[in-house]
């Protein structure tokens, strides 16, 4: 998978790691981990190094979810086991010894840190005490994430660790690896998540392990310079080689030139072949036209959903039309999944009415419809039992789109890992042509390549969209409108992503602050209580009021925003082709006589391009004036 490669990371550094599927992530883990051994060269780490590593999956087990997290912590369950064992002996100096090393290890805050990451995972305080059998399989990853996250360590190896996680669980995850004081290597599909946590990337390229300083997006920066460098190179090279093929064909046979010829002969072969630059996607899909459409697709009114008894979201009035792009936020558990089933016709919708059009085509992807393939049918046969008259071209053309060629695309898939089986899901949704999508987490498995591949054949799609993603990258592109599903409501939400993620921070603060006491002095109990209730109402009064002035200036901050990411694509967009321009203009051939026409107009493109910046420009300052002065309010 690697040929001599050299790799040094550095202590606290925080480094991402990308690169195809197959190409050998994994088993970078495996190598540091002691589990594989490489075949030549050598994997070292500083002595005393501590490791934790998140494991893929968990066996069911009887012990609780609180103290799976805990058995993390491999040095406290020694020291318990050591006590407990001294206790039994009657040890009363090896107890006292013991007793102080618990309480250096400071075990007594054991339980409550393993409380506080299974909360910043997404699960409820009663989770904590459930069984570990209870869990399903997702549920299971997080375990091991929380476990992981437990373990004192120096070195920290995560493979993929928002799979599995909501956006909520990501953001929280986010602020816990920016805290984490080792070295941290996580493989990970997701830019966003990238940006906010890498400090350094490794980058798989053909057997080479190449590493980037800076985040994802400099990482594309800085490749895509060198792609361009080495594609230069590449063509210089081509061209060389073949002036001197030409030197050795016309000159070989010619006695008084053989030792040149021979000579260009060696000099081609020492010469080191530079690769071309292949940054094609293998991926290239989109969701075809639905033939009808009616508009609405689908309304509900007066809607309430949930399961049995229990009602999760009520008073639920919508309506989704062609062409609605909504992505669904929410923190974990509010009902997300429960208005998506409701959506699709399902039992949660307990009453109301839903009325769909007449020609409305629902295509539905969520991690269980995976389990509704057919095993031991081939892509190709999952599309032919959808539209027996289709010719078998047809349909080797459409999954060639998701990368699936030649025999793999007649192979069964039980065989086939998460991301391919997600691959053929989202094959048989787009070839039924469906004119609504509900889309539960779509991108779970799929690596950047398959993500950028969604994220633009969903931007190109003319139907309505209602998505649900920690995927910010896909959500920021290919949704218009969002909707807030909350304390057993969906109501629409009028900030962004950064907005949401300030509710969600400001939201987590409340859950945790203590009401503080008003006042002082001597206190009689029953003073005591009447201070302790009116102060908490007071405190939770501010809270409100200040939420609702918060509230107020971020909404009028998200259309400045708006206008600000808007104009600073429009100054990289006129940068460029002023960049372009200025190349065209350093052509020789445009200061002859014949070149005058298009010289002028190349010319009157660049002035009017520079005086265009210089009015973006502008705008653009005036309107992050007002965006800074707003969030300035917001600062305490």
């Amino acid at each position: 998978m690697l040929e001599a490669v050299n790799l040094t990371i550095q202590p606290g550094q925080r480094v991402a790691i990308v690169g195809a599927n197959g190409a050998g992530k994994s088993s970078l883990f495996q190598l540091l981990l002691g589990q594989l051994a490489p075949e030549q060269g050598s994997a070292s780490l500083p002595g005393g190094c501590r490791i934790a590593h998140m494991a893929q999956e968990v066996a069911a087990s009887s012990r609780s979810a609180r103290d799976f997290v805990l058995d993390g912590d491999y040095d406290l369950r020694r020291m318990e086991s050591e006590l407990a064992d001294a206790e039994e002996r009657g040890d009363d100096h090896r107890i006292a010894r013991i007793h102080g090393e618990l309480d250096i290890h400071e075990a007594w805050s054991a339980p409550r840190r393993a409380e506080a990451l299974l909360r910043g995972l997404g699960f409820s305080d009663a989770d904590a005490d459930r069984p570990v059998s209870s869990f399903s399989g997702g549920w299971r990853i997080r375990l091991n994430l929380a476990q992981a996250l437990m373990r004192p360590s120096d070195l920290l190896l995560l493979d993929e660790p928002t799979n599995h996680l909501d956006l909520d669980a990501c953001l929280w995850l986010e602020n816990w690896l920016r805290r984490y004081e080792g070295t941290l290597l996580f493989i990970s599909h997701d830019r966003d998540f990238m940006d906010r946590v890498a400090t350094h990337l490794v980058h798989f390229d053909q057997r080479r392990l190449d590493l980037y300083t800076g985040n994802y997006s400099s990482f594309e920066t800085q490749r895509s310079e060198r792609i361009a460098q080495q594609q230069a190179g590449y063509e210089r090279q081509q061209a060389r080689i073949a002036e001197i093929q030409r030197f050795i064909d016309r000159f070989k046979a010619k006695a008084t030139k053989a030792r040149q010829a021979q000579s260009r002969v060696k000099a081609l072969e020492r010469m080191e072949k530079i690769a071309p630059a292949h940054v094609d996607s293998p991926f290239s899909f989109e969701f075809p036209v639905a033939d009808k459409v009616s508009n609405p697709l689908m309304s509900i009114r007066n809607g309430a959903a949930g399961y049995g008894d229990t009602v999760v979201l009520e008073g639920i009035n919508l309506s989704l039309l062609p062409g609605s792009r909504i992505g669904l936020l929410g923190p974990n558990g509010a009902g997300k999944s429960t208005l998506m089933d409701a959506l699709r016709g399902q039992s949660t919708l307990l009453r109301g009415e839903r009325t769909t059009g007449e020609h409305v085509a629902i295509g539905y992807f969520a991690q269980h419809q995976l389990e509704s393939l057919d095993l031991d049918a081939s892509p190709f046969l999952h599309l032919q039992r959808l539209a027996p008259k289709a010719s078998e071209q047809s349909i080797r053309n459409f999954l060639g789109g998701f990368d699936f060629h030649g025999d793999e695309a007649l192979s069964a898939i039980r065989s086939f890992s998460g991301g391919e089986k997600a691959r053929v899901a989202l094959a048989v949704i787009a070839w039924q042509k469906p004119n609504l999508l509900l889309l539960d987490e779509p991108t779970n498995h799929l690596d950047l390549e398959m993500r950028q591949a969604l994220t633009m054949a969903l931007q190109n799609f003319e139907g309505a969209i209602v998505v649900v993603s920690h995927d910010r990258h896909l959500l920021r592109n290919t949704v218009d409108d969002f909707w807030l599903v909350n304390e057993g409501r969906v109501t629409e939400y009028e900030g962004d992503l950064e907005d949401y993620e300030r509710w969600l921070a400001d939201r987590r603060k409340d859950e945790t602050e203590a009401p503080r006491r008003e006042g002082g002095g001597a206190q009689t109990t029953g003073d005591k209580a009447l201070a302790a209730g009116s102060g908490a109402g007071k405190n939770a009064d501010d809270r409100k009021a200040r939420k609702r002035a918060e509230a107020a200036i971020r909404q009028k901050l998200s259309p400045y925003r708006k206008q600000q990411d808007a104009l600073e694509k429009e100054m990289d967009q006129l940068q460029s082709t002023l960049v372009t321009l200025e190349q065209s203009l350093s052509e020789p051939e445009l200061y002859a006589d014949q070149g005058k026409q298009k010289l002028k107009e190349l010319l009157g493109q660049q002035a009017t391009a520079k005086s265009r910046l210089a009015e973006v420009e502008a705008e653009w300052l005036e309107i992050s004036e007002t965006v800074e002065s707003l969030e300035a309010e917001l600062t305490p």
